[in-house]
């Protein structure tokens, strides 16, 4: 199954959903509205939005969440890579790297990724 595209201002929204889920749905406007500054007309629109999209269920105004915020981001990186660099890992890494201190730790667990994929652990 495709994850549903989730767009900036709703990205925001699902932080503060993964983070509270489940949650009624009246508690997500009153969270909304502090965090984000939503009116609450809003913040039912982004949930019907969503709802419609798959990305979570609103069921007796409790509020749970579809897909994950790793799978979210999961598909971000599919959608950047694929726009941006023709679909090419090595060149979105030296895009990524280039100009940025990367400290011998994130090196060592960049490597420890590879080294998994190599022996066939990676996530398919």
């Amino acid at each position: 199954m495709e994850t549903p595209k989730v767009f900036e201002s709703e990205y925001r929204f699902c932080l503060i959903l993964w983070e509270h889920e489940p949650v009624k749905s009246s508690e997500l406007v009153k969270l909304c509205k502090e965090k984000l500054g939503w009116k609450p007309t809003t913040t039912y629109t982004v949930i019907k939005r969503l709802s419609e999209r798959g990305v979570l269920k609103n069921e007796n105004t409790v509020v749970t969440s579809l897909v994950s915020k790793e799978e979210v981001q999961s598909a971000e990186i599919d959608e950047l890579l694929e726009k941006k660099f023709e679909g090419s890992l090595p060149a979105f890494i030296a895009a990524f790297s280039k100009g940025r201190k990367i400290t011998k730790e994130e090196i060592d667990e960049v490597q420890k990724m590879i080294d998994a994929f190599r022996r066939g652990e990676g996530h398919e």
